[in-house]
């Protein structure tokens, strides 16, 4: 898969084009809702897809030397790795300042509050 051709690029890029339109407009799992975040999971997904063929091997039928159904199951994995990976550390920062908020506060602060 290293030395591919062209038909095996367009096929990798538009089995993750498939992959990102599911997951970006369909599931809603974003980190941007922006196209810089389609774009980016775009990208993860046809590495994913690129990555699938050897990891997961080689079954089913192929399109110009890329099996199909294991470059489609890699470049959703792919896509959902990169939001998990980038979302990851926000929702831990998130928890961990609410934590402090909430032990920091004193019941005088809180009362005043709400």
């Amino acid at each position: 898969m290293i030395g591919m051709n062209f038909g095996a690029f367009l096929t990798l890029l538009i089995l993750g084009l498939i992959a990102t339109i599911v997951m970006h407009f369909v599931i809603r799992y974003r980190m941007m809702d922006s196209t810089d975040g389609f774009f980016a999971k775009w990208i993860a997904a046809w590495i994913g897809g690129w990555l699938g063929g050897p990891v997961l091997g080689h079954w089913w039928f192929r399109i110009q030397n890329v099996y199909i159904i294991p470059a489609l199951v890699g470049a959703f994995v792919g896509a959902f790795a990169l939001v998990v990976l980038l979302k990851a550390p926000v929702v831990s920062a998130n928890k961990v300042l609410a934590a402090k908020v909430t032990s920091s506060a004193s019941p005088e602060v809180m009362r005043k509050v709400s």
